[in-house]
C-alpha cells in the first residue's frame, strides 16, 4: 500500500489540523487521543511517511526506530504508567483494525485494561 499524505496524521503533522501534543522530538510526535478508551490514551507517530509497523520496520533508520520505541517509554513514564502497567498497541492492516495509513501506536493506561480481544 502506497502511503496517503492526505491522511490526518499526515495532516497533523504538518500542521493542517490541531492536536493536544504531549510529546515532540526530532522523529516522532504524540499526542492525546481524541476519543481516549481509557484515562491516559496517547498517540505516538513517526514523522516520517510509513504506513504500518511493517513499514515502518523495513524502511526507517535505525534512529527513527530507536527514538519511536524511546519515546514511547518515556510518555509512560512521564504519565506516571510505568508502576501500575500500560499497553501499547499498533494494529495493521485491515484484519489488524488499523483506521489510518500511518504508523502509530497506542499507550493506554491509567487504569486495569481488560482482555486484548473479547
Amino acid at each position: 500500500m502506497a502511503y496517503d499524505d492526505q491522511n490526518i496524521f499526515a495532516k497533523i503533522l504538518r500542521g493542517e489540523i490541531p492536536n493536544d501534543t504531549v510529546y515532540e522530538d526530532e522523529h516522532v510526535l504524540a499526542f492525546n487521543d481524541i476519543a481516549p478508551q481509557a484515562p491516559v490514551h496517547v498517540l505516538v507517530i513517526p514523522k516520517g511517511a510509513y504506513v504500518s509497523i511493517d513499514d515502518f520496520g523495513a524502511k526507517a533508520s535505525a534512529d527513527e526506530i530507536a527514538a519511536f520505541y524511546r519515546s514511547v517509554s518515556k510518555i509512560a513514564r512521564d504519565a506516571g504508567l510505568s508502576e501500575d502497567g500500560y499497553r501499547v498497541i499498533a494494529n495493521t492492516g485491515g484484519h489488524g483494525g488499523q483506521e489510518v495509513p500511518h504508523f502509530h501506536a497506542h499507550i493506554l493506561g491509567g487504569k486495569k485494561l481488560g482482555a486484548m480481544l473479547p
